[in-house]
């Protein structure tokens, strides 16, 4: 029987991660509620919300993990001639609502699993200082972009969506520099995708991505190292991360 969590706004328990279910690979447990609290008390234990419009909140912490080290990124020479090009113009916590949104909007495979329920709670998050964006812009309109969860220094990722081709790869790449400037060690990308696997993601036990939470991720989940680093706008072209 997977776990019912409790609703009760101080009840932020989870049951053991590997009590999770190995089919579907990492089904941990249903209900609660998607307060900072519990999404804090989740991320820091490698356990996030994913579900769909009309479902219960599902929790998950699969095993294997995708995981991006900021220093395995993988730039494939199409994307260096994008970022050398400056056909982009990238910003950091510019207009999380629309990037939120863009990253909401069915696609053609999968429909959507950002819920406005979900969305109101990463815009919560954003308020705290918790979750950010990174846009990617082109002649004024925002073309791609994505979003997650900075504790400590690992960060979260949640969503991204492209418009235009490489745009989200762009704000990847910028979010590994400015990572990599902060010092940052792990970049959680909770499911393996042929897109993310292309940029150097790759999947490690539950049990060592377990492992490098408790040694980046504070108790005090107010210590963050995003704000160490000025969220000022840069042009792809001078991103310090090589081709």
């Amino acid at each position: 029987m997977i776990p019912w969590l409790s609703s009760e706004p101080g009840d932020v328990a989870f049951p053991p991660t590997d009590s999770a279910l190995p089919e579907p690979n990492g089904l941990l447990a249903v209900g609660g509620l998607l307060s900072p609290e519990r999404l804090l008390a989740a991320y820091r234990r490698g356990i996030f919300p994913w579900y769909e419009e009309g479902q219960p909140i599902l929790w998950w912490t699969p095993d294997p993990r995708a995981v991006l080290f900021p220093d395995e990124l993988k730039i494939s020479r199409s994307l260096a001639k994008t970022l050398r090009n400056g056909r982009f113009l990238v910003s950091v916590d510019r207009d999380f609502c629309r990037v939120t949104e863009g990253c909401a909007a069915p696609r053609r495979e999968a429909g959507t699993w950002i819920t406005p329920q979900m969305a109101q709670a990463y815009q919560r998050m954003h308020e705290l200082g918790f979750a950010h964006s990174v846009e990617t812009w082109h002649e004024g309109e925002l073309v791609g972009g994505l979003y997650g969860m900075a504790i400590g220094r690992v960060f979260f990722g949640e969503s991204m969506f492209s418009l235009r081709r490489d745009a989200s790869k762009v704000a990847l790449v910028h979010l590994v520099a400015r990572l990599s400037r902060m010092g940052v060690g792990l970049i959680d990308c909770q499911l393996p995708t042929p897109h993310l696997t292309r940029l150097g993601s790759r999947p490690i036990p539950r049990r060592e991505f377990e492992a490098l939470l408790d040694d980046l991720c504070p108790q005090d989940p107010r210590t963050t190292a995003w704000a160490e680093v000025p969220a000022t706008p840069q042009l792809p072209g001078d991103c310090p991360v090589g081709a």
